[in-house]
């Protein structure tokens, strides 16, 4: 009898082990994802700061900051769909602020407005820190010609608008570009999925259990004679 259920005995628990182990690897990653989460909320929930140039991508990204400046006409449009306000360009100004040149996010442009003049005027900006990803092997090049960009690349966007690679994305400004709806930074966007992977995988070890058993008991099952 052992002989004949050895196998798939060994089968069964060797499948389990294996999906209850990545089921519980999920989980683990639920846990370090809803840290990260949880400091970027604080970061956002925190008070401005002035903006300072002495920041780093590591311990300043999502941070809010408070700048003044002007933008100075020249920006970058994004291509976009499924925010919060729709499909329509990203705009991504020069802004010059006491200390220099930087990127601003200043928010989306409808897609038939694309033409439409920016404001030139001195702004007081609201905004996040932020270092996107928006970047992969699949993006492609920009369309220089018709200034149309599919990713926020800031090295490429500051090299082309001479600025310091430094993006901020703004929540308010004052006085508002009326050509243009603020995308503040949210954690909305960013994927957390571990949960129903963790249990996507311990439904398959519950599944892989009961076909065990049921193979199990198919070749312990006395033969018709």
């Amino acid at each position: 009898m052992l002989r004949k259920i050895l196998f798939p005995l060994i089968l069964g628990i060797a499948g389990c082990g294996v999906l209850v182990s990545l089921g519980l690897w999920q989980v683990d990653r639920l846990a370090w994802k809803e840290a990260i989460l949880t400091d970027i909320n604080a970061r956002l929930a925190a008070t401005p700061k002035q903006l300072s140039f002495d920041v780093t991508e590591a311990a300043d990204e999502y941070s809010r900051v408070t700048l003044t400046g002007t933008p100075t006409g020249a920006e970058l449009h994004v291509l976009v769909s499924g925010t919060a306000a729709g499909t329509g360009y990203r705009v991504i100004s020069a802004f010059d602020t006491p200390d220099g040149l930087i990127l601003l996010d200043q928010g989306l442009l409808a897609l038939d407005n694309k033409d439409a003049p920016p404001l030139t005027v001195p702004m007081q900006i609201t905004g996040t820190l932020l270092w996107p990803d928006d970047v992969n092997s699949n993006t492609p090049d920009p369309d220089l010609g018709k200034n149309i960009w599919f990713a926020r690349d800031i090295d490429a966007m500051a090299d082309a608008l001479q600025t310091a690679p430094l993006l901020v994305v703004a929540s308010t400004t004052t006085p508002p570009d009326p050509r243009l709806t603020p995308l503040p930074v949210t954690t909305a966007n960013i994927k957390n999925d571990h949960l129903e992977y963790a249990i996507t995988w311990f439904l398959l070890a519950v599944v892989w259990a009961i076909m065990t058993l049921y193979l199990i008991i198919r070749t312990t099952r006395p033969k018709d004679a």
